[in-house]
């Protein structure tokens, strides 16, 4: 009786316990539970539909109310050029994230989603402190628009400047790069010490950001966008690996996989890295996303064979599948391979856990829905001050007089009459390329709000100096102008991804006959307005100085400040400007180095009051 009474007495505890459990607040929805605590719980009480619901990502544009708690939606984005309306306000943009995320919210569970877009393409040689202070103020525009997630930074070593995403890594030589991964404590904070390696977002002022494009898609097979990596390991791992262990290192929340092949096995499909190596061995704890309709390109054609490509890619490691637009089709078909055996539920549950280990991270489920805290961030005079800081440090004089002749640069502001010519000498949408606004870029001066160099140099030079603007002059209209000195800007249209793909790297008409007629007439300085290093070795006798202005974007005003001497060059190539295409692919280091201008190349000069 009396072992039958203290087991009485143990079932009524027990039950007690439990009732008080079931009435209380779930273990997930307690922020003063352990991460690993709040994870294990909600995954317990979660049914499969909702594991593979969170490995979802679909596109905004059919992110319905109704989509997003009949499928139990984990993700959403905005493609290129996705957005609420042209021109959209901070309010509309945190209306439609809100719009989706209540409705994500009403599921039985409240599992908040977590939107990501595309942020911060571009590269600039700049120091690792300038470039955190851009994290930080693109973290801040990110959220203005009620987004935490951005998919930067891109950590691609572009090997070949033939490739049409070249713009978007920092430079040839993987050291910049590890230097450059310093923008991640921008976007997420500064990873306390004892976390090291563990994915971390800093509040809401910051975002969660994504090291791209795993791994080796900036070694492409002659610069071909989405194609081979042809390497060994040594190349590989020394490198396209090491700022992958820097971004790991200082908490990066995801990773996205490449497009490309390694070796001739797509990156999607790359078990050995993506698990083994990115996981396993470097120990990353966030997620693993793929690239838009990642999985479906694993097959050539894309989507020839999706149900091998679905399993391909989910058991080589992704845990999060940027669909966007099909998601039946991957829901069905998922649930189709798990109930077959073919996809086991450990690797169901290690992709929920790692989304939901960086959702909880980031706070969303305690504040999911976005407000307008940071609506005036947006494009605000100090960030606009930092960016124009950002493209005067990052111009690289290349040329400054001609042999025997006293330097050109800086400018005088008070002469007679200048002469600024060239296709991109007015126009933002050149200044800015792609990626901006939409996918591709714009042409002209209305995609957005800035300073082209042309209003720029009328900002900077004195009120008694004449300034003759001529997009295309003619040599007799040059001879017969009776100008002082010309500043011709000129350089590549707007591209992005394998649209930018170039097999002579050559500058857009009327670009080198502009050069010819302008810089056979009169004093002139030369701005290139390009993702790259681009054919300039035909032009550079005739040209007084070169100035590689890569994409200034909106802040023209930044390059004016140093033709004309208010602040000096400082810039470093952080990639070697070739003689001619046929050198390609040349690096620094490289056995044959015969470059116009050498990796680490930038002349100087010292501000000037004139």
């Amino acid at each position: 009786m009396e072992t039958l009474s203290k087991a009485l007495c143990l079932l009524l505890l027990f039950c007690t316990l439990a009732a008080a459990d079931t009435g209380g607040a779930p273990k997930y929805k307690d922020p003063k539970q352990p991460l690993g605590a709040r994870i294990r719980d909600l995954m317990n009480r979660m049914t499969l539909q909702e594991k593979i619901g969170q490995m979802v990502q679909i596109e905004r544009t059919v992110a319905t109310p109704d989509v997003m708690k009949n499928y139990f939606i984990g993700s959403v984005l905005s493609g290129g050029g996705s957005v609420p309306a042209p021109k959209a306000t901070p309010e509309a943009w945190v209306n439609m994230v809100n719009e989706i995320q209540k409705a994500a919210l009403s599921t039985r569970l409240g599992i908040p989603m977590i939107y990501g877009i595309d942020a911060v393409h571009g590269h600039n040689n700049v120091d690792p402190m300038l470039l955190k202070r851009i994290g930080e103020a693109t973290a801040l525009e990110v959220r203005a628009t009620g987004i935490p997630y951005a998919f930067a930074p891109c950590i691609a070593v572009c090997r070949d400047p033939r490739w049409g995403r070249c713009y978007e890594s920092y430079s040839e030589d993987y050291r910049i790069v590890q230097e450059m991964t310093e923008i991640i404590t921008g976007l997420q904070g500064d990873l306390p010490t004892e976390r090291r390696g563990v994915p971390f977002v800093g509040g809401k002022s910051k975002v969660a950001a994504c090291a791209k494009h795993f791994v080796g898609d900036g070694g492409t097979v002659r610069g071909i966008d989405e194609n081979n990596t042809v390497i060994d390991s040594n190349g590989l791992y020394g490198i396209h690996m090491p700022g992958y262990y820097k971004a790991i290192n200082k908490g990066v929340a995801t990773v996205m996989v490449s497009y490309s092949a390694l070796n001739d096995l797509r990156m999607h499909a790359n078990k050995e890295l993506v698990t083994g190596f990115l996981k396993d061995k470097l120990k990353f704890r966030g997620f693993v996303i793929s690239d838009w309709q990642g999985i479906d390109r694993i097959t050539n054609p894309p989507h020839l064979n999706y149900s091998y490509s679905v399993y391909a890619g989910i058991s080589a490691g992704i845990d999060m599948i940027m669909v966007p637009y099909n998601y039946t089709e991957f829901i069905d078909e998922i649930n189709s391979q798990i109930k077959s055996n073919l996809i086991p539920m450990s690797r169901i549950d290690d992709a929920v856990k790692r989304i939901l280990r960086v959702k909880f991270t980031m706070g969303l489920f305690e504040e999911p829905l976005a407000d307008l805290t940071f609506a005036n961030q947006l494009g605000s005079k100090e960030h606009r001050e930092l960016a124009r800081e950002a493209v005067r440090k990052s111009l690289v004089l290349l040329k400054n007089g001609k042999k025997g002749d006293k330097p050109l640069l800086p400018l005088p502001k008070k002469t007679g009459k200048i002469l600024v010519a060239g296709t991109h000498a007015d126009n933002l949408g050149y200044q800015c390329g792609g990626w901006t606004i939409t996918w591709q870029g714009l042409d002209g001066n209305d995609l957005t709000i800035g300073t082209t160099i042309l209003a720029a140099v009328k900002n900077t030079v004195a009120p008694t100096t004449q300034v003759v603007y001529n997009q295309n002059p003619d040599a007799n209209f040059v001879k017969s102008g009776e100008f002082d000195y010309a500043v011709v800007v000129v350089g590549e249209p707007p591209y992005a991804e394998m649209y930018g793909d170039s097999t002579n790297l050559t500058i857009s008409e009327p670009g080198p006959s502009t050069i010819g007629n302008v810089c056979g007439g009169v004093k002139c300085v030369v701005v290139v307005v390009s993702g790259r290093p681009v054919v300039m070795e035909p032009y550079v006798s005739t040209i007084d100085a070169l100035v590689a202005a890569w994409l200034p974007g909106t802040e023209g005003q930044g390059v004016a400040d140093a033709l004309f001497g208010d602040y000096g060059f400082t810039g470093k190539l952080a990639r070697t400007w070739f003689k001619s295409v046929e050198q390609l692919p040349m690096n620094v280091g490289d056995q044959h180095y015969d470059p116009l201008y050498p990796f680490g190349f930038g002349l100087t000069t010292q501000p000037s009051k004139l």
